[in-house]
């Protein structure tokens, strides 16, 4: 961390740590040529890897699906300046392996707007990178120490 952008690096490991202390990411995609966000619900798998579970029909589905996407989660204190923003990037495939679906129903996310016919996708985490703002501040100009 350069000591005068506040700013820390964090390795993956405490990048996939934080992740799972939030429920909603956005998925960064391609959309007719254009940069897209789509905010969802998610979990880990086992490997890193973020789960989403989605409509079969949706348009994110026909979007992402084999394709390189990025996926961005992050906390943020508004009062203290301070949180974290971590990042995912990799390839995003929709899970067609029978038994792995079976396992993805029972520990994989749950949709919070459920469709008829659902699917899971994963985002591998070919690479993933953040940042922890440190040494906040309040909005009157305050430090508060870590």
């Amino acid at each position: 961390m350069d000591a005068n952008d506040g700013f820390r690096e964090l390795d993956r490991r405490e990048c996939l740590r934080l992740l799972v202390t939030v429920p909603v990411g956005r998925v960064v995609y391609t959309r007719q040529a254009l940069p897209a966000v789509l905010p969802v619900n998610f979990t880990l798998d086992r490997d890193g890897a973020v789960l989403v579970r989605t409509s079969a029909s949706s348009e994110l589905v026909s979007a992402i699906d084999g394709a390189l996407v990025a996926f961005e989660a992050d906390e943020v204190d508004a009062a203290t300046h301070s949180g974290w923003s971590v990042v995912v990037m990799g390839a995003a495939t929709v899970v067609t392996d029978p038994a792995e679906h079976v396992r993805l129903l029972r520990s994989g996310p749950r949709s919070w707007a459920p469709a008829p016919q659902e699917v899971f996708v994963r985002i591998d985490a070919e690479l993933v990178t953040g940042r922890e703002l440190v040494g906040g501040r309040s909005v009157y100009g305050v430090h508060f120490p870590s």
